[in-house]
């Protein structure tokens, strides 16, 4: 479960008029750009009319202990964050989405979660903002915590509208708003293969680290190392975009998997747990690098097999960049949250992912790529393996016992999920990991 905050700028200009919890419950897909699976959603609301603002997206803790803390938590930052882009929020709209467990109905789950929907109004309510809404939606059904009427709310809960029928379906089709299917189906396009070539995979990961850490830890090798890795990634991308996308992204995944080797994926890996090098593949950010770069790096987080999670987090840092930086935030929120679940201190991650929340424009960051590792004397210097400024230290470091890892509920820099241990790693074998 992704334990991460994921706010967004305000909603676009398009007036859409939404009358009651059916259409408020209906409009969330299209809010958030997916549907939001076992998700606390946040909603802020302006002026007299309730302007959609922010949102943020939480995973709901599993022990109800934590929703006390988290509850104040979000409310803050939701709170706080609308206040530091120019507007306090009049109201809060709250979702709760959830389906039910084996053995469980949804009704069982809304009455599980209905302390969770007070303690937000509670948390909200310390602020002086007024939740006006509060609805829980579990397996296409939704019930509203805030409206006594049993004409309008009736206890057993109302069925969603079907898919595209609605008044919000016909505005986000006509604005060209997708929504990507559900949070569980893109977290799903960047987990770890599990198939038959999964030990095969792990293998070449083996090979690929006796054979690399070494010269990466030696001055002159590493910067060998950077060279080979850059222009491996790069025939691999000329290999991705010659070829015609075979359909949904679905079976686009699966040619994307078929045109890389287990050898070639774990070069690649290896070789970007240097963070300079890691950082000179970030410059395919735009034009028509963007889209074979980012099919690249959603194919290799899958590679990240086995005791190799953790070397994910470079590949999941830089689809997560590509897709803010082409437009795409449910995408890069998607992305750069699970780099922070295989690695909470993967800064480059938690940076990216604290600027996308905030509603800051990458053009900012594209702008310092562009000036770093622009034209001139700096590309052709990379393109012979030279360095065109001074390396720093203390760059590559071997692997690390557990980290420890911060109580539920921290804020967006710090968000973790899960727990992970490197202890397993052979040294030598298991490769190394970057500065970060």
């Amino acid at each position: 479960m992704n334990k991460h905050h994921e706010p967004t700028g305000p909603a676009d200009e398009q007036q859409i008029t939404l009358r009651g919890p059916a259409e408020l419950a209906d409009a969330l897909p299209y809010m958030m750009g997916f549907h939001p699976n076992d998700s606390i959603v946040l909603v802020a609301l302006h002026g007299t009319r309730g302007r959609f603002g922010g949102r943020l997206r939480l995973g709901i803790p599993r022990s109800p202990r934590e929703w006390s803390p988290v509850a104040q938590q979000l409310a803050e930052c939701l709170i706080e964050g609308s206040e530091r882009r120019g507007s306090r929020p009049d109201g809060v709209v709250v979702f709760l989405c959830q389906d039910p467990a084996e053995g469980e109905t949804s009704h069982r789950v809304m009455e599980r979660l209905r302390p969770l929907a007070q303690r937000l109004r509670t948390a909200c309510g310390t602020f002086d903002v007024p939740v006006y809404e509060a609805i829980c939606i579990s397996d296409g059904r939704f019930w509203s915590y805030c409206c006594p009427d049993s004409r309008c709310c009736p206890p057993e809960g109302d069925v969603l509208a079907l898919p595209g029928t609605s008044v919000m379906a016909a505005a986000a089709a006509y604005a060209g708003i997708q929504v990507r299917g559900t949070l569980r189906q893109m977290e799903a396009r960047l987990e770890p293969m599990a198939t038959a070539s999964t030990a095969d995979q792990e293998k070449a990961l083996d090979a690929a680290g006796a054979a690399l850490v070494p010269r990466i830890l030696d001055g002159e090798g590493r910067q060998q190392v950077a060279t080979e890795t850059l222009a491996l990634a790069r025939r691999l991308m000329k290999r991705i975009a010659e070829i015609p996308r075979p359909g949904g992204w679905a079976e686009t995944d699966v040619a994307d998997d078929r045109l890389i080797t287990h050898d070639e994926a774990a070069a690649v890996v290896l070789g970007l747990q240097d963070r300079e090098t890691r950082d000179r593949a970030a410059e395919w950010m735009e034009g028509a690098e963007a889209d074979p770069a980012l099919r690249l790096w959603r194919a290799l987080s899958r590679r990240c097999v086995g005791p190799y999670s953790e070397h994910a987090a470079a590949p999941l840092t830089l689809a997560g960049w590509v897709a803010w930086s082409s437009g795409d935030e449910p995408g890069a929120r998607v992305a750069l949250g699970r780099a922070l679940l295989v690695d909470p201190e993967y800064v480059f991650a938690r940076l990216l992912h604290q600027a996308c929340n905030e509603g800051l424009d990458p053009e900012a960051l594209r702008s310092c790529l562009r000036k770093e590792h622009g034209s001139g004397a700096s590309a052709a210097a990379r393109e012979k393996g030279e360095r065109p400024r001074r390396p720093r230290s203390q760059r590559v470091r071997p692997p690390a016992g557990k980290k420890r890892l911060p109580p539920a509920g921290t804020r967006p820099e710090k968000s973790v999920a899960g727990n992970r241990g490197r202890g397993s790693r052979r040294s030598g074998q298991r490769g190394t990991r970057s500065g970060r």
